[in-house]
């Protein structure tokens, strides 16, 4: 009995430190304005998924299949699974190093940019644009291009996304192969994602250099190479590795899902 005496006020320590880091978390995923992010990311989705339903459903995916897309595209699901990989990988240190540069002033601004870019570029006409404004700067001496090329360099950002889309894809197919529309193995669809890493690159390089110089074309010099320093330190490598991971493990999830519920829908249509 009496050692319960001393553990009690132990066990109330740690419950008050768990709860601060946990209100911490969430003021982390509020500047960040993650939800404003999953909910851009879902609205991409969900054309993908008219697409695909145009594309491999004739376009008959009707009620049934717009309600299995609102159920696979769920931003809340993302931000959690964003929120947890947060949880892990910045120490408490770190996290209050990003909360303070993205509270700033600056930091507001480059994620209102960020977003407000992501949102625009779902306009073919406007990623049309951008990707040829990186094909007009490419291998030209630049500034603002050299800035943006060390920021993505800095966070392996282009092999990242590349491993991103890659394992999306082979997740896809292991959907649909789950779901009866293809009987391929999974060496099979392996070999299949893989020979598609070349285009898939240069695809990706292209998509990213647009979306980044289109994104930070409101800020000064300065101001880009503050953001650039940040990102490069500690802190800043522990958020884009966080980001990349919670993202890339919740759009395995909703592409498998995707490939799935396309399998399913395939199949009714047969019968």
């Amino acid at each position: 009995m009496r050692r319960s005496l001393f553990l009690w006020p132990v066990f109330v320590v740690l419950s008050a430190l768990s709860a601060f880091a946990d209100a911490r978390l969430s003021v982390l995923v509020d500047v960040l304005k993650l939800p404003q992010a999953a909910r851009i990311l879902s609205d991409e989705g969900r054309a993908h998924a008219q697409d695909l339903n145009a594309d491999m459903l004739g376009g008959q995916g009707g009620p049934g299949w717009a309600m299995q897309v609102e159920r696979i595209y769920e931003p809340e699901r993302m931000v959690e699974m964003v929120r947890a990989e947060l949880g892990r990988e910045l120490s408490d240190a770190a996290m209050e190093q990003v909360i303070t540069f993205f509270a700033s002033d600056l930091g507001v601004e480059i994620i209102q940019l960020e977003n407000s870019a992501r949102l625009a570029i779902q306009d073919p006409d406007v990623e049309a644009a951008a990707r040829g404004h990186f094909a007009a700067l490419e291998g030209r001496d630049d500034p603002r291009f050299a800035q943006v090329d060390r920021y993505i360099a800095g966070g392996d950002m282009v092999e990242r996304n590349v491993a991103s889309a890659m394992n999306s894809n082979f997740q896809f197919m292991r959907g649909l192969k789950d779901g009866g529309a293809i009987k391929l193995s999974e060496e099979d669809i392996l070999r299949d994602v893989g020979s598609e890493i070349e285009e898939i690159t240069m695809d990706t390089q292209s998509w990213l250099f647009g979306y980044m110089l289109m994104a930070y074309s409101p800020l000064e010099d300065a101001e880009l190479e503050t953001y650039i320093t940040f990102a490069m330190t500690p802190a800043g490598q522990a958020l884009n590795r966080a980001l990349f991971t919670g993202f890339g493990k919740a759009y395995e999830d909703i592409s498998y899902a995707l490939g799935r519920a396309v399998a399913l829908n395939m199949t009714a249509q047969d019968l």
